[in-house]
């Protein structure tokens, strides 16, 4: 039987057992006989429970939990990716305005130097963004 339908199958004798339990307690019958029912179907539930591999639920249990976390990581890596995107075109951004700036009020020495900042800011951006996805 797989994991996912012992797990299934456990669920659905624990809600069973509930169920059943409920209806014992609840059905119109004298106490000594309810009791005598509730203990068979307690019986019958701890039967069917031995019948559970606790390592295999363990090992299914520490595996979703793995999943779990290394799907944390990738969120907060891709929510970091994300923000250094946006941040490296912020910065782009400026650094294009410096070079306008640069090119209609300054002098060439200072144009060049805007376009150099601009070359930088791209360069070191790619290579953050390139680092944060690997």
């Amino acid at each position: 039987m797989s994991k996912d339908k012992k797990l299934g199958l456990g669920k659905f004798i624990a809600g069973a057992a509930v169920g059943a339990g409920l209806g014992i307690l609840f059905a119109p019958k004298s106490g000594s006989e309810t009791r005598k029912e509730l203990k068979k179907k307690l019986d019958d539930l701890v039967a069917q429970v031995k019948k559970i591999d606790i390592k295999e639920v363990k090992a299914d249990f520490d595996k979703k939990v793995e999943e779990i976390k290394e799907g944390l990581a990738d969120l907060d890596r891709e929510k970091v990716v994300e923000i250094a995107k946006e941040k490296g075109a912020s910065l782009k951004a400026k650094a294009q305005e410096l070079v306008d700036m640069a090119k209609e009020k300054g002098t060439p020495k200072l144009k060049k130097t805007a376009q150099d900042v601009l070359e930088n800011v791209i360069k070191v951006s790619k290579e953050a963004i390139k680092k944060l996805e690997a």
